[in-house]
């Protein structure tokens, strides 16, 4: 329950505040924001040209990586160039429909790409279990099937957002003390009951990334009970070999979540300012550092990167 004493109505524009605290920081942000921007834009691009091109790519563990990849690309088009413009030209405001836009589309992106990353693990649990099967199992109407299964699962569960958002009438300020317009960030600043919002807000993280970890954490158990009934050490580490790439991925992904969500269980009070920039991190680094795993532990993209530079430098 959040009351106010006197309410402002639903504005018609709100205010990014960016990062509270660190205003004079700004434009020192903005540097490793346009870095990373520029860096997955070009790693993610560099994906897709290789495996559009390289026939021998388009098997399912590469159309996956490709899906991942058409997704990161999104995921920093809606996020990093007002995130720049506030850092840049202190440009805050945003109107209440381009905020509800946001409230749908960041999170959308973010909860494909963890159905995506689920996805892969079934492709590597199918590879070691079943690899003679591999191809039929993972065909591509069964990719296709999976793809639309991950943009529905997403807008499902995101459409209510926006509606749930909209219906918000009072409001403490009209700042959102967030370099985006988050779900959670225009509840927090609203009056009256918002127990409904924060069910839904909950339910929204166990319906998806919840879900999501769960069943990776299961795919991978039977893969390692599956790999370790293999009598021979070097077959052994050549299947595991085979996941080292998605690993490091699923890793990346979902340890701000973890971390947040414990520090939260345990009572542990992050500056306002530090939970921003953890929040950020959700949505830059693991589209920027995906390509670049996968590029160096991956042999036939990591091959065809250097054949590309070898012809360059040719």
């Amino acid at each position: 329950m959040t009351s106010c004493n006197s309410s402002i109505p639903q504005p018609l524009i709100f205010v990014l505040a960016g990062i509270p605290g660190l205003e004079s920081s700004h434009g020192w942000f903005s540097v490793p924001f346009f870095l990373v921007f520029v860096i997955t834009v070009i790693g993610n691009a560099t994906i897709l040209c290789i495996i559009r091109v390289e026939k021998s790519l388009h098997e399912p563990m590469f159309l996956l990586l490709a899906m991942l990849s058409i997704v990161d690309l999104s995921l920093v088009s809606v996020t990093v160039p007002r995130m720049l413009s506030i850092f840049w030209v202190n440009a805050k405001e945003i109107s209440f429909k381009a905020c509800l836009t946001q409230m749908f589309f960041i999170p959308s992106f973010y909860v494909m790409e963890s159905g995506i990353l689920l996805a892969m693990a079934f492709d590597r649990f199918v590879a070691i279990w079943f690899p003679l099967r591999y191809t039929t199992i993972l065909a591509n109407s069964m990719l296709g099937k999976m793809a639309l299964a991950v943009l529905a699962r997403a807008v499902a569960v995101l459409t209510p957002a926006p509606i749930l958002a909209k219906r918000l009438e009072g409001f403490q300020t009209h700042i959102i003390a967030y370099s985006y317009c988050a779900y959670m960030a225009v509840v927090q600043i609203a009056c009256g009951d918002v127990s409904n919002h924060i069910v839904y807000g909950l339910m929204v993280i166990v319906a998806s990334v919840g879900f999501d970890l769960f069943f990776i954490i299961l795919s991978y158990g039977l893969i390692l009970h599956a790999v370790f009934q293999i009598p021979s050490w070097e077959a052994r580490g050549k299947a595991l070999s085979t996941c080292g790439s998605h690993l490091c991925i699923i890793a990346l992904f979902y340890s701000p979540v973890v971390f947040s969500v414990l520090a939260q269980i345990l009572g542990y009070h992050m500056a306002p300012y530090l939970q921003i920039i953890i929040d950020n991190l959700y949505f830059l680094v693991p589209p920027m550092v995906n390509p670049l795993i996968y590029g160096a532990r991956t042999k036939q993209m990591r091959e065809r990167v250097l054949w590309i530079f070898h012809c360059h430098r040719n």
